[in-house]
């Protein structure tokens, strides 16, 4: 029987490992060994606490000049770029924004960005929408809910001047309906679509109650030049127009429980608040249905836990989670403090699933890559001294080469529904791993030790990082004693793979590939020449072979 039940005692580094690795893009030993001594609850709980982003906007650095510039370029209201400092071609700022994103989610110590791209994938637009100003918006908006109330965040979305855009519904009139917004709102955002029953319905609505929607969502319209701030959130938004709004009635189906919301006949009565309550009208119908939620709290299970879902797990995970979530007003932290903290989690219950949790789905190459890097503690350009080099690593070195060439371009799906490897049944998180994605994924490995693109075009060329592994070893703390060679072994696979090896894969890493079947004390007389010498030629060998062979294994693919 699956169980949401708290797990008890403290966690220890296994399952602390794990727990990080599933909730944040940065992993490091310390941040595991602090979690490792507090329980399930505590360790949750500092995960759902964010840190204050690094910088609260991205920054502009004209590569045409010596000077360093770094140009905050986001104004609160009015024009969004500050007068002749800037360039007027928008397109160019667009991967300052990305680098900017991939930046904060780096530094991001708790599970914010895991959550903003949770609500990202599930409430999908593309940086290459609107104005990148509008998308630094709609990023912020996520920020805002992705450990809010997600009935809030849905909603607000409603206005999101990129999303407007971006389904189409700021040319949704009474005159010219539109339907794509609606559509998605429903199939993709709340409710989900559930398998066909008849022509035109899909267990959770109809095509006529998406044409109903549409007539209900008229008359939204941008305000790009953000002078339109939302009071509750503080960030800009588009408006409200009445003259265009479909004023007649709306009738929905027994889905939800035949709502009508009857037309509007007096002129005086066809007002931007009388709109306003009938979207609230029928968003709070949509979140009334018990499926609303329940969807949700599969796409979250997906997302953190496994991505099969067995009727053992719907009866013992889902519709629990749900029930809390509808209870909690659709806050999302008490749901994944539920979820988070549970022997379910931890593959620690009784289910018939236990053995798909840990490992059990393959890393997105956003992961794959940050918790590379972070683990290794390798130093990135500094923001505020090397905004170019800074800037360069992450939109080169990180969104082109790690993500783009493993097939996740970061904020630019190209679906509406997202990124395949997140929704796309049976396959899920496997789509991550194919013959177009392979090699970027085992070339990761090459790029850190070696500090140079490796993949891609121009592959000699630097990448900004480097790992220098044998100084790693020596000073990063890692290690009780680098000398002893099963110590080290022993060490880096415990915080390196999401579960224990058994005797013979340790031999494999532990003998055949770091000893390269020669005696320990081999390895223990070239790491003591090290420390004397400080000549790292021979350590050097034999520990890119094991970084490399760890980081190739199909165990360092998964999560």
């Amino acid at each position: 029987m699956s169980s949401l039940a708290p797990l008890s005692g403290t966690l220890g580094t296994r399952r602390a490992a794990h727990l990080l690795r599933r909730t944040s893009f940065r992993f490091t030993k310390q941040r595991v060994d602090l979690l490792a001594g507090m329980t399930a609850a505590n360790a949750v709980a500092a995960l759902l606490n964010p840190p204050p982003l690094l910088q609260p906007q991205p920054l502009y650095d004209d590569s045409a000049t010596p000077t360093i510039e770094a140009t905050p370029w986001i104004n609160p209201v009015g024009s969004p770029y500050p007068a002749g400092v800037l360039t007027t071609e928008d397109f160019k700022l667009r991967p300052w924004l990305l680098s900017w994103w991939l930046s904060e989610a780096y530094e991001d110590t708790s599970a914010l960005h895991k959550m903003m791209f949770f609500m990202h994938q599930y409430n999908v637009t593309t940086l290459t929408t609107s104005r990148t100003t509008n998308y630094f918006d709609y990023l912020s908006l996520l920020r805002w809910g992705a450990l809010g109330n997600w009935r809030k965040m849905v909603t607000k979305m409603i206005l999101d001047n990129t999303m407007l855009i971006y389904l189409n519904n700021n040319t949704n009139t009474a005159a010219n309906p539109q339907e794509n917004f609606a559509r998605e709102f429903l199939e993709l955002f709340t409710i989900g679509k559930g398998p066909q029953i008849g022509p035109g319905d899909y267990t959770n609505y109809t095509e006529e109650d998406i044409a109903q929607a549409a007539k209900v969502f008229t008359g939204c319209r941008t305000k790009t030049d953000r002078s339109i701030v939302d009071a509750e959130t503080g960030l800009p938004k588009g408006f409200f127009q009445a003259s265009i709004h479909n004023w007649t009635e709306k009738k929905f189906s027994t889905h939800f429980q035949d709502l009508t919301i009857p037309a509007v006949t007096v002129a005086a009565q066809k007002t931007v608040a009388k709109m306003e309550e009938e979207i609230n009208l029928f968003v709070n119908r949509v979140f009334d249905q018990p499926e609303t939620a329940k969807n949700f709290c599969r796409r979250l299970y997906r997302y953190f836990v496994n991505e099969k879902i067995t009727a053992e797990i719907e009866t013992d995970i889902i519709v629990p989670l749900a029930t809390t979530f509808k209870n909690g007003n659709f806050e999302v932290k008490p749901v994944l403090e539920q979820l988070l903290k549970s022997k379910h989690f931890f593959g620690e219950d009784n289910t018939s699933s236990v053995e798909n949790i840990l490992g059990g789905m393959i890393r997105t190459p956003l992961d794959l890559a940050y918790q590379s890097i972070s683990m290794f503690g390798i130093a990135i350009p500094d923001a505020a001294t090397n905004p170019q080099g800074r800037y360069r690593f992450f939109t080169q070195g990180v969104s082109t080469r790690m993500l783009g060439q493993a097939g996740m371009n970061v904020l630019q799906p190209s679906d509406v529904a997202g990124y395949p490897a997140f929704y796309q049944s049976p396959d899920f998180s496997h789509l991550w791993f194919n013959s177009s994605s392979i090699i970027a994924r085992y070339k990761l490995s090459a790029m850190l030790l070696s500090g140079k693109f490796t993949i891609g075009s121009n592959t000699n060329g630097s990448l900004g990082i480097k790992l220098d592994i044998a100084p790693w070893v020596k000073n990063s703390g890692f290690f009780i004693d680098p000398s002893d060679p099963q110590h080290l072994v022993e060490r880096l696979l415990e915080y390196m793979l999401p579960k224990q090896v058994d005797a013979a894969r340790f031999e494999y890493f532990y003998n055949t590939i770091f000893l390269n079947n020669l005696p320990p004390y081999d390895w223990t007389y070239e790491w003591d020449n090290y420390v004397a010498t400080n000549n790292a030629t021979e350590v050097k060998i034999a520990l890119e072979r094991l970084i490399n062979a760890i980081m190739y294994s199909q165990e360092y693919q998964t999560v």
